[in-house]
Order: C-alpha cells, then sequence, then structure tokens
C-alpha cells in the first residue's frame, strides 16, 4: 500500500532530485549508471530530472547534500549506502537528518535470512542492519538482493532509497517506485513520447531529412535528437498536450517510412535484439566472424533472451591463420586483398555461414592496431549449388 499526503507537491510540475552514493563512484572503480537509467525512465513518465550529485560515503557529506535536496525537492531518490557493512552509513545518516527513528523489522530479517538459507549461505550478524527501516516508512522488498529499498512520505514529499547493485535497483525502481509516484499522480504511468531509434545515419542528416515531416506542428511538437554509439534516436512529444499519443505515434511511422533502411524500431531497443526478434519470428539462425572487434558482436547477439533461437555462433579471428584454419579463407585471397578488405569481409561471411550451418552471416574485418575503418560484409548462407564441389 502506497502511504503518502494527500497533497503531494505544492508546485504544479514535482522537483525530482537524485543523490547517488558511494566512494566506488567518485575513485572511478564504479560505472555510474543510476543517473542514465533513472533519468531516461523518469523521462519516459514526463518528468525531468532536476538535480543529480554524487557524493561519498562520510555521513556528514552524505547528510548535507540529503538536508538539502529535502529543501527543495518534491520527490528525492537515492542510491547506494544500504549495504551491511561499516561504510554503508547511507540509512543512519538519513534518518538522523530528517529525524526519523530506525526501527528493526523482523520479517526483513526474516527474508534476509532465507535468502542466504537457499544459496546455501552463512547469515552473518552485520546483515541484521539492513533489517532497519524508518518507524514511519515502509520497506520495498528486494527480489535481488537482501538490501530493501526504503519509502518514506511526509511533509508533501516523498524519499526513496534503492540499493546500489543495478540488477536489484533497476527491478525494484521498475516495479515498485515507478508505480507508487504513478499513484500520487507524481508522474504519468504511461510513456509521454514517441521515440525512434535510426542507425546508419548522422543527427545532423536525420533531422535535415526529418524536419519537414516536424514543420507543420511548430510549437506543439517538440523534437529532441540523442546520438548513441552506432545509432541516433529521435523523441517526439507534446507536453501541452496539443498532440496525443495516437497522434505522435502516426507522426513516427511517417518518419519509420521516410528513413527506410536507416529505421531500427520504435522504442529502446537494441540492434541486436531487433536482429533476433526478425531472425527468431523467420525461424532462422545467424553466425559471425570478427577480426578487429574481439567478439563484441557476438556477444551483444548472444546476451539477447533466448539467443539460441537464432544465434548459431561466432569465430574471432584475428590471425590469418586463424582464418585459413576455421573459416576456409583462402590464402591467396589475403595475400591478394589483405585481410582488411571488402573480399577478406565476404570470404570471412561465407565461411562463418557453412562453419556453422547457419542462414545468415555477418563478417567485420579490420585492423585493431592503427584503428582503420572495418570493413562489414553480410551474406545469406550458400545454397548447396552455390558450394564447392567437394
Amino acid at each position: 500500500m502506497v502511504s503518502a499526503p494527500t497533497n503531494t507537491a505544492a508546485r504544479a510540475t514535482p522537483r525530482f532530485e537524485l543523490l547517488t552514493l558511494g566512494d566506488e563512484l567518485l575513485l572511478g572503480l564504479t560505472a555510474n549508471t543510476h543517473l542514465g537509467h533513472i533519468g531516461a525512465e523518469l523521462a519516459r513518465h514526463g518528468v525531468t530530472l532536476a538535480r543529480n550529485v554524487t557524493v561519498g560515503d562520510a555521513a556528514d557529506s552524505i547528510a548535507a547534500e540529503v538536508s538539502a535536496s529535502w529543501a527543495r525537492a518534491d520527490v528525492v531518490l537515492i542510491t547506494g549506502g544500504l549495504g551491511p557493512t561499516c561504510d554503508d552509513r547511507t540509512r543512519e545518516a538519513v534518518a538522523s537528518v530528517l529525524g526519523e527513528e530506525l526501527v528493526f523489522d523482523p520479517a526483513i530479517e526474516h527474508a534476509i535470512a532465507e535468502r542466504f538459507a537457499r544459496s546455501g549461505r552463512l547469515m552473518t550478524p552485520n546483515n541484521r542492519k539492513q533489517a532497519m527501516k524508518f518507524a514511519r516508512g515502509e520497506a520495498l522488498p528486494n527480489a535481488h538482493g537482501t538490501a530493501p529499498g526504503l519509502w518514506l512520505a511526509r511533509d508533501h514529499k516523498v524519499l526513496v532509497m534503492l540499493p546500489g547493485p543495478p540488477n536489484e535497483l533497476q527491478p525494484m525502481f521498475a516495479g515498485q517506485v515507478l508505480p507508487r509516484l504513478a499513484a500520487l499522480g507524481l508522474l504519468a504511468l504511461r510513456e509521454t513520447y514517441v521515440q525512434i531509434r535510426t542507425a546508419g545515419i548522422g543527427e545532423s542528416l536525420l533531422e535535415t531529412k526529418l524536419q519537414p515531416l516536424f514543420d507543420p506542428y511548430g510549437d506543439a511538437l517538440v523534437v529532441a535528437f540523442c546520438a548513441h554509439l552506432g545509432a541516433v534516436d529521435v523523441r517526439l512529444s507534446s507536453p501541452d498536450g496539443q498532440l496525443d499519443l495516437p497522434r505522435l505515434r502516426q507522426l513516427a511511422d511517417g518518419c519509420a517510412r521516410l528513413l527506410g533502411e536507416d529505421f531500427v524500431c520504435h522504442g529502446q531497443d537494441s540492434l541486436a535484439k531487433v536482429v533476433g526478434d526478425l531472425l527468431r519470428g523467420r525461424d532462422k539462425k545467424l553466425a559471425v566472424a570478427e577480426a578487429a572487434t574481439g567478439g563484441l558482436l557476438a556477444a551483444a547477439l548472444n546476451e539477447q533472451c533466448g539467443a539460441c533461437k537464432f544465434f548459431a555462433g561466432g569465430v574471432v579471428c584475428c590471425a590469418n591463420e586463424a582464418k585459413i584454419t576455421l573459416l576456409n579463407v583462402p590464402e591467396c585471397l589475403l595475400k591478394q586483398h589483405g585481410a582488411v578488405s571488402a573480399e577478406c569481409a565476404v570470404a570471412l561471411a561465407m565461411g562463418a555461414a557453412e562453419t556453422f550451418g547457419a542462414d545468415y552471416a555477418l563478417a567485420i574485418t579490420g585492423s585493431a592496431t592503427d584503428g582503420s575503418a572495418a570493413p562489414l560484409a553480410g551474406r545469406p548462407a550458400p545454397s548447396d549449388a552455390d558450394k564447392p564441389a567437394t
């Protein structure tokens, strides 16, 4: 049950602030992925994160930033520092600065003990620290770790504390925090914009190509571009509500038709996921051969859910000897055209398709030492008629 004041915020647009805690973040030992994930999830639900600060594990630093954010914001999100060790001070620092009492919850301790028992490990006494919650707050169950999240609603504000590991934080944020905030009217339950994902086209050319479709809508339409490695996203929204979601989706469909092969998908899916879904839907399999990329392409495909249904396998073959031995690339071809050539890429793709018995193959070759561009070739598997006679 969501516990909250009836009047959730004094201002028309609630202010959200994020505090990411941990010395390991400031030292660069751990990548701070929380800002990107939480910021993107909030944006999908109509909220722009107003501020993010990364703070170390010192209790006085945590207390100072929590105090400042609590004074300004309607929703304060805090990540990290909920573990069982001596450097996990977030719970105590927040309780002190907000004047909240921490109480021991036997139900939380029982859940932690059960988790240890299932994995065949011994629960140590310091894990009892994770069974503390705010007397006037709630615990958010953690299905992927021992540290529950904490929820506190008071003074027309909401405080949310989440564990640091992404595999624990992200499902908790999506499954528990977002629905609770939506129930309070602090964000929209459904996405408030439509996103188009593209590949193979730069953002400047992309804008030039799509602008004629956007011009008729004037200020009613807000367009944002975001370039990633190998992809550019276009986000379409209408903050004042002049264009509803069906109209935005209709416009996005028009963009997709105009972009043709540069269009990847609507939404957040990666190119690897889109390719995997297409292959699985057609009951086809893909094989890959990589030289300069060292298995990155295979890893991107392999991490997709149900990869075995569409990904036959891959070969990393940097040395020419490996290309010849593993994928039957003709030595004469390598001598004539070189390993970094379109001809070599085609031969690698054909070799991968035959080796793995795949319907399609994709090959990347290039130089890992001088940073030269890597020719890429895609080939369907050769038919029996195309295969050399034995």
